[in-house]
């Protein structure tokens, strides 16, 4: 029986657990895939307090070996369902199961890729974050691929700092806030390419082209560094979906406490209904979601 279980080792799993041994409470930590989660795949992050760079896999290796040498234990299998009888937690993965008093879910989310005939390109010239890797293009030309509201904002933020940005679009509309949109076409360093479809990346060991078919199936090439990716974001939350409330869009809803609505079950990072996605803000509520499940902990034994 641990005192808490995390499911996902990302950001704010793996800060779960170590605000929880901290704490003095025995931590499982599951991981369904691999550890470190998104910026796992960063090449450079460059956004975090106190630390000028370093790469997502290294940040990820640090916070796993800080937990680990508290005493976390760690394992790979994928959570199948969690169910509660009897004031306890019983967490089922692929291979077995296991108790816990408290469970922090940590499960993050995936982002939607593009169909294309090359998937190695990833943080190498094809990125899912402007916020993150959008800095290292200053000065030089890059697109975005996108429609809706997270498309736009990477607009405007890359416009702020690089030569020139075009934007693709399957449509001849955005489906953003009209606000974000008359900005976005409001910047002179902008170029709008619609009713265009993105199907391939070239380059060897980094980016040098995209592949794209404009609105008559011609197929043209882009000779370009970076392409930014922002056509939505995953959940998967459907394995938690009896013991906590779900948005339209799969996100446990759940506010700033990262407390969900059964007792001792907590919510932290990109899987829970939240404004801003990042690093920073996962690993905040890795903070809170442990520091309230270790006084919930508290409370059974008052």
């Amino acid at each position: 029986m641990y005192d808490i279980i995390v499911i996902g080792a990302g950001a704010a799993g793996m800060t779960s657990a170590l605000y929880a041994l901290r704490n003095g409470k025995t931590v499982l930590v599951l991981e369904g895939e691999s550890l470190g989660g998104q910026i796992a795949m960063s090449p450079r992050l460059e956004n975090y307090p106190s630390i000028k760079e370093i790469s997502g896999e290294q940040f990820a290796d640090n916070l796993y070996e800080q937990i680990t040498a508290l005493g976390a234990e760690v394992e790979i299998d994928k959570v199948t369902g969690i169910e509660k009888a009897d004031g306890k937690f019983t967490v089922t993965t692929e291979y077995g199961k296991y108790e816990g008093k408290s469970v922090i879910i940590a499960a993050g989310v995936k982002h939607k890729h593009l169909r294309t005939d090359r998937d190695d390109l990833v943080g190498k010239g094809v990125y899912y974050c402007a916020i993150c890797d959008g800095p290292f293009y200053k000065d030089r030309e890059v697109a975005i691929v996108g429609d809706a509201n997270t498309a736009l904002q990477y607009t405007l933020l890359l416009s702020s700092y690089c030569k020139k940005v075009y934007i693709y679009t399957l449509f001849d509309k955005f489906f953003g806030d009209g606000s974000l949109a008359k900005a976005v076409m409001a910047k002179e360093n902008v170029e709008w390419r619609p009713k265009t479809s993105v199907f391939g990346f070239e380059g060897e060991k980094e980016l040098t082209a995209i592949k794209y078919k404009d609105e008559n199936g011609e197929v043209k090439t882009h000779e370009i560094p970076a392409v930014f990716i922002a056509i939505g974001q995953i959940p998967d939350n459907k394995a938690f979906a009896n013991l906590v409330d779900l948005d339209k869009d799969g996100y446990i809803i759940a506010d700033e406490t990262c407390k969900t609505k059964t007792e001792g079950l907590f919510v932290a990072g990109d899987c829970r209904t939240k404004a801003v996605r990042q690093v920073s803000t996962a690993i905040g509520d890795g903070a809170v979601a442990a520091t309230n499940a270790s006084i919930y902990l508290e409370s059974l034994n008052a």
